[in-house]
C-alpha cells in the first residue's frame, strides 16, 4: 500500500515499522527561499493568518518535507504576556526589546507572578491568535495529506522571556522554589495555547524549551524546573506532541521521555546511535541532521550523508537537529529530502 506523507508520520510517531523514515521538519523551516517561492515572507507571515499558513506549507508544496508547520519563532506568547517586541524583518526574527517582570537578585527584589492576563484574552491577543487561526486554514488545505504541527514555546523558556532568563537561572540556584513558583504560573498559558493549536487545525504540538538546554540548566534540576511543569502542559495535552530542547540534550533524554510525550527532537551535538541506544523506543525520535552544518554551510552531499546516518542509527523521523536557518539554500534541504525518499 502506498502511503500519504501524513499516514507516515503518523505511523513514525507510533513507532510502526516503514519502509523508510519520512523526512520532515518539526522545527522552524521558513527559509528565504520558501518564501519568495510561496509569496508570503516576514515580518508580515508572522501576524497574518493566511500567510502564515501559506508559508507554513511551503516546506511541502515546493521542497518536498513531508508535514507543514507554523509558527516562526518562540515570541509570540511572550508579547501576548507584555514582553516588548522588535518584529524583525524579511531576513530576521523577531526578538525581545525587555522583560516587563523585575527580578533583582542581588537587591532581593522580586516580582510576584500576578497580574498575568486571563488565559481567554491570551489566546485571542496578537501572533498567539494568528498562530490558531493558521492551523485551521493549514487543516483544511493540507491536513488531507500531511500532518499540520504546531509550534509553541515551553514554560521554562518562557518564563526567562517575561524576567530575563539570566535572572532565572540565578534564581533556580539560590532560591529554587521561587523560580519553580513562576514557572508553574505560566505553565497554563503554554498548554492552552497547545491544545487550542490542537483543537484548531493541528494534529501534532511541537514545543521548544532551548533554555532547559544543559547548558543552561544543570541535569539534575531539568525534572524539577522544567519537565514536571512540560509534563502537565504538553505531555498531558489531547493531542500528539513533541518535545525539542537544543543543545547536547543526552544526560536529559530520559527525563524528556518521562514528560509523556509522544517524541523527542535530538540535535546533531547528541551522536545518533547514543541518542537511539538512550531512548530505548520509549517515543519517537525526530532529528538529528545539524542545522550549521551541514545544512545551512555543508553541501548537498554533507547534507544527504548526514540524512543517511540518522536514518541508519534508527531515528523515526529524518528531520534537522534544530530550526533551520533562514539562509539555508534550497539545494541542502531538497538534497535532505531525495536522501530519504530517494
Amino acid at each position: 500500500m502506498v502511503m500519504s506523507c501524513r499516514e507516515r508520520v503518523l505511523a513514525a510517531m507510533k513507532q510502526e515499522d516503514l519502509d523508510r523514515p519520512p523526512v520532515a521538519v518539526f522545527t522552524t523551516c521558513d527559509t528565504i527561499d520558501m518564501m519568495e517561492a510561496c509569496g508570503a515572507s516576514w515580518p508580515e507571515a508572522h501576524s497574518d493568518p493566511e500567510k502564515m499558513a501559506t508559508l507554513g506549507c511551503a516546506q511541502a508544496d515546493y521542497f518536498g518535507l513531508e508535514s507543514v508547520r507554523a509558527g516562526f519563532c518562540l515570541t509570540e506568547e511572550a508579547e501576548a504576556l507584555g514582553c516588548p517586541i522588535n518584529m524583525g524583518t524579511s531576513r530576521s526574527s523577531p526578538m525581545l526589546k525587555g522583560h516587563p517582570f523585575t527580578y533583582n537578585p542581588m537587591k532581593k527584589i522580586y516580582d510576584e507572578p500576578d497580574n498575568l492576563p486571563d488565559i481567554d484574552e491570551f489566546l485571542n491577543t496578537g501572533r498567539v491568535k494568528t498562530a490558531i487561526d493558521a492551523m485551521a486554514i493549514m487543516q483544511r488545505t493540507h491536513g488531507e495529506d500531511y500532518v499540520v504541527i504546531g509550534g509553541n514555546t515551553g514554560p521554562f523558556t518562557l518564563t526567562g522571556h517575561l524576567l530575563n532568563t539570566e535572572n532565572l537561572v540565578y534564581s533556580v540556584w539560590t532560591e529554587p522554589e521561587r523560580a519553580q513558583k513562576w514557572v508553574g504560573a505560566i505553565a497554563p498559558y503554554c498548554k492552552a495555547f497547545g491544545q487550542a493549536l490542537l483543537d484548531n487545525g493541528a494534529d501534532l504540538v511541537q514545543m521548544s524549551e532551548p533554555s532547559a538546554s544543559t547548558d543552561i540548566l544543570a541535569p539534575t534540576d531539568f525534572p524539577v524546573q522544567s519537565g514536571q511543569f512540560v509534563k502537565d502542559c504538553l505531555g498531558s495535552l489531547k493531542g500528539m506532541s513533541i518535545l525539542h530542547i537544543c543543545g547536547d540534550s543526552a544526560p536529559i533524554i530520559p527525563y524528556m521521555l518521562d514528560t509523556g510525550v509522544d517524541g523527542i527532537s535530538v540535535e546533531e551535538k547528541v551522536p545518533s546511535e547514543k541518542a537511539v541506544e538512550i531512548a530505548d523506543h520509549r517515543g519517537c525520535l525526530v532529528g538529528n541532521v545539524g542545522c550549521a552544518f551541514p545544512l545551512f554551510k555543508g553541501t548537498p552531499e554533507d547534507v544527504a550523508k548526514a540524512a543517511k546516518h540518522s536514518a541508519e542509527a534508527g531515528f523515526n523521523v529524518i528531520s534537522a537537529g534544530c530550526g533551520v536557518p533562514i539562509g539555508t539554500p534550497a539545494d541542502n534541504i531538497r538534497a535532505l529530502v531525495k536522501a530519504i525518499k530517494g
